[in-house]
């Protein structure tokens, strides 16, 4: 537990950077920066980081804030707070080292981050001490590892919660995906570290788990042929095929080519659209007459439906598409490891458009389906 007699002192660090691709459907940001923003492309990572210590309000009184300059800090910190980094114009995985080193030089109880895997594994590259504890805010396009929070909220109250000495730490799992194989659509996942964080089942999302079944073919051929006679055979149905292993087999079963890590979309047996980013979606959404259905299957340990690797499901493409369009696709091996749906839409009207549902309607086999609560935080 941590000592009363004396202000605590947090490090906060944003990637500028992290999750610039995700709506534009680059399914990662590392070296494509300049790219995502020349396309167009919003902060993540800063307004979540922001809206994290907004919802901390009044409970950092007594917290000392140590910080980058810019955008790595200050821009997105209202709060009392001290520069101990200045941050330059152009950012990079080496500027993230140098800012981490700087900031514990300085003497930090924790470290609260704004990014993804890729950031994850410079800060705790970077770290002088194995023991400090780190909170990720989670920001990017891909976050496997489990030292993030749910949400940017869910940040704040684990933050809040280990402050108060509520919560023990505990090492978790430092991943990433090797972005080049990433983007060839296949999968290749590795533990880079470990790393300490408050643990709390409730607001840390855990690392993410492959599940395989080979058991599972029938289960999988049985899914195809409920979403062909359903969804497939209305010529005009649009159907949004999320990415993932899960919805890919599915897909090829019907006799498409859809993308492992892409969003795709066909119109009755016809595949109108490959890798689609968000405007795209918007487009073939909106010159849409017909009934639309978003197939979507969580992500193995951590239960998000939205918001981790499907960032080209923005909140203007999920309110033209409709949430009570959206069906999850689960097997049973992935079921085991799915006790609820987490939404992280990034917008936080949408989301509680989600959590006033409760429940959403998951297909787990031919002509079954059954409820799964929603979790926003």
């Amino acid at each position: 537990m941590l000592g009363t007699d004396m202000a605590r002192r947090i490090g906060v660090i944003v990637n500028p950077d992290a999750g610039l691709g995700g709506r534009l459907g680059f399914k990662g940001s590392d070296g494509r920066a300049a790219e995502a923003r020349a396309a167009g492309a919003e902060d993540r990572s800063g307004p979540r980081m922001r809206q994290t210590l907004e919802r901390c309000g009044d409970r950092l009184e007594d917290v000392e804030i140590l910080t980058c300059s810019g955008r790595m800090g200050s821009d997105w910190i209202s709060i009392e707070h001290t520069v101990v980094y200045d941050t330059p114009s152009q950012t990079s995985a080496e500027t993230t080292r140098e800012a981490v080193s700087k900031i514990c030089e300085s003497g930090i109880d924790l470290l609260l981050y704004a990014g993804g895997d890729g950031t994850t594994r410079d800060i705790i590259e970077s770290l002088p001490n194995s023991e400090l504890p780190v909170i990720g805010v989670p920001g990017g396009v891909k976050m496997h590892s489990g030292c993030f929070a749910a949400s940017p909220n869910a940040a704040a109250e684990v933050l809040v919660a280990w402050l108060n000495g509520d919560l023990l730490l505990a090492r978790t799992e430092v991943m990433d995906l090797d972005e080049e194989v990433y983007r060839q659509g296949r999968w290749s996942v590795r533990m880079y570290g470990e790393a300490m964080m408050p643990a709390s089942p409730r607001w840390m999302q855990g690392a993410k788990m492959r599940v395989q079944a080979s058991e599972e073919d029938d289960v999988l051929e049985a899914l195809a042929d409920h979403i062909k006679e359903v969804l497939v055979t209305d010529a005009e149905r649009l159907v949004i095929w999320g990415s993932g292993g899960t919805m890919r087999t599915i897909a090829e079963e019907l006799g498409f080519a859809p993308t492992l890590l892409g969003i795709d979309a066909t119109l009755g047996e016809e595949q109108v659209g490959t890798d689609l980013n968000e405007e795209a979606l918007l487009e073939l959404i909106s010159n849409h007459k017909g009934d639309c259905t978003l197939l979507v299957s969580p992500m193995g340990g951590q239960g998000f439906l939205l918001g981790r690797g499907n960032l080209q499901l923005s909140p203007d493409v999920l309110r033209a598409i409709g949430i009570d369009a959206v069906l999850g696709v689960v097997t049973p091996a992935k079921m085991l490891t799915v006790a609820q749906l987490r939404i992280d839409t990034g917008d936080a009207d949408l989301d509680a458009e989600f959590q006033a549902k409760k429940y959403l309607k998951v297909l787990q086999g031919y002509r079954t389906t059954r409820l799964l609560r929603v979790a926003v935080e």
